[in-house]
């Protein structure tokens, strides 16, 4: 009987330690183990990522004490204190931080009764038993600890609350011992319907270290069998003593964890909210190297030369987005040099009027550069200089304008020409809403019929910067 469950137990510990040690390659990031840290490194906490092991393999040693029965192993039951000896290996395996399921085998002897059946009887009306028993049990394994803890993810944590509860087959021989002898009692053999059983119970487990856990568990047995402690036939004199069906007993542990894989942490001892505090640290405290401007900004306007439009702007020139030097009335004189900054001269009079008397004689003008993000019709930060300085020279002269939207090539013509109106009419209410007469603009969508580089047709065929300039809203006299 006891080889039979033996060989039982070791043919299905052998697959499940063969597989102990995780298969995948050890992250090569740096971070903490939970040993001295509480935590564990940043990527997404699943069992997937194999950042934590999983698999152990538990033994102990302990001391059974029949506490229900007809015969007893306590003093105040129907006997007296009388200790037998108990045995496990199991092999563990984490499912999550807080769920494990446990294949434990157990063997041990009970020892109940009015005496040691080692002793003789001390009288003829004295009766003691002991029972030989070997058990397989499947057990499920909560972490209350992980979900219990108060997390601070400053303090590690060496102990944790365990419960435990499953169900299994037990074998056994009972003897009973009397004036007249020992006999054998009762036999039941291994996976039969009358041999399942149930055990239940708590375990304090304390980490050593990042491979060991000492472990004292104390478990209650319930066999579901009247004739468990020796005391015969279920209607024997001995099993008339007390009115319970079911032979039950405490079984006291003491043993080691030997947790398995190539990792410092083991999935039981990580708490995932602790990886959530550790993450905001990390980001917290860590210097980000990012390399920027990687081919630098020879012209020091502050826009990298990786997208810079122009790489030569003068010392103290303002620039729109793409690195070129404003030139707010388009008179071919950057605002840096120009005079007159919104109205519109030659260069040789400094960007000045040649006359000033007399109104002023406004031709078709066109305010370019207000460009716009893709499928986008909101007005970038870097856009406000221009339309203020359009609100300006708009409001000095006595002339009207269109407003006029356009985009690149991407998507259809339908979609194009109302993204285009939204984005005249969002400039066009930014510049009423800072003050230019409603009656001096209109606003005009043109969709992608109106490209500054009508090369671009489809805009795969160009760089983003020329596709960016054709989303763009400009300003034309009527």
């Amino acid at each position: 009987m006891k080889l039979s469950l033996a060989i039982a137990a070791l043919a299905l510990a052998i697959p499940t330690a063969s597989y102990a040690q995780d298969s995948t390659a050890v992250s090569k990031g740096e971070y903490p183990n939970t040993f001295s840290s509480g935590s564990a490194n940043v990527s997404p906490f699943t069992n997937q990522s194999k950042r934590f092991n999983d698999w152990s393999i538990s033994a102990g040693v302990g001391v059974p004490l029949l506490q229900s029965a007809d015969l007893t192993s306590i003093k105040n039951g129907n006997g007296k204190n009388l200790f037998g000896y108990s045995a496990y290996v199991s092999i563990d395996k984490a499912i999550t931080h807080a769920f494990g399921i446990n294949l434990q085998y157990d063997r041990g002897e009970t020892r109940q009764g009015w005496f040691n059946t080692k002793d003789a009887a001390p009288d003829a009306g004295a009766v003691a038993g002991r029972t030989q028993y070997d058990a397989i049990s499947l057990l499920g394994d909560i972490n209350f600890s992980n979900l219990l803890r108060r997390v601070d993810n400053h303090s590690p944590y060496r102990w944790a609350l365990h419960g435990y509860a499953g169900i299994g087959t037990i074998a056994y021989r009972a003897y009973q011992k009397t004036s007249k002898g020992q006999t054998l009692a009762t036999e039941v053999k291994p996976f039969q319907l009358g041999s399942m059983f149930m055990q239940a119970g708590a375990g304090l487990k304390f980490k050593i270290n990042r491979r060991i856990d000492l472990e004292g568990r104390l478990m209650y047995v319930v066999t579901g069998d009247d004739e468990f402690d020796g005391g015969g036939m279920a209607y024997s004199d001995i099993n008339r003593r007390s009115e319970q069906v079911s032979d039950n007993f405490f079984n006291a542990t003491l043993g080691l964890s030997v947790k398995l894989g190539k990792h410092e942490s083991h999935l039981m001892w990580h708490d995932p909210l602790q990886e959530i505090y550790y993450k905001l640290d990390v980001l917290a405290n860590k210097n980000q190297d990012i390399e920027v401007c990687k081919k630098g900004d020879a012209d020091n306007d502050g826009v990298c030369d990786d997208w810079d439009r122009q790489l030569d702007t003068p010392a103290g020139a303002r620039v729109d987005g793409a690195g070129v030097a404003l030139d707010t009335d388009l008179d071919g004189v950057i605002d840096l040099y120009d005079k007159c900054v919104t109205v519109p001269g030659p260069v040789e009079n400094n960007g000045c009027p040649t006359t000033t008397t007399g109104p002023v004689i406004e031709t078709e003008t066109k305010l370019e550069g207000i460009e716009f993000d893709l499928n986008s019709d909101r007005i970038l930060p870097s856009n406000t200089p221009i339309l203020n300085n359009a609100v300006n020279y708009i409001n000095s002269s006595n002339g009207a304008y269109n407003v006029v939207g356009a985009t690149d090539t991407r998507g259809t013509d339908a979609y194009n020409q109302k993204l285009s109106q939204r984005r005249a009419n969002n400039v066009k209410s930014y510049l009423i809403k800072n003050g230019v007469q409603s009656g001096k603009l209109n606003a005009v969508g043109k969709g992608e019929k109106d490209l500054k580089y009508p090369e671009c047709e489809p805009a795969t065929k160009c760089p983003e910067w020329k596709n960016r300039a054709n989303r763009r809203v400009y300003f034309e006299a009527k």
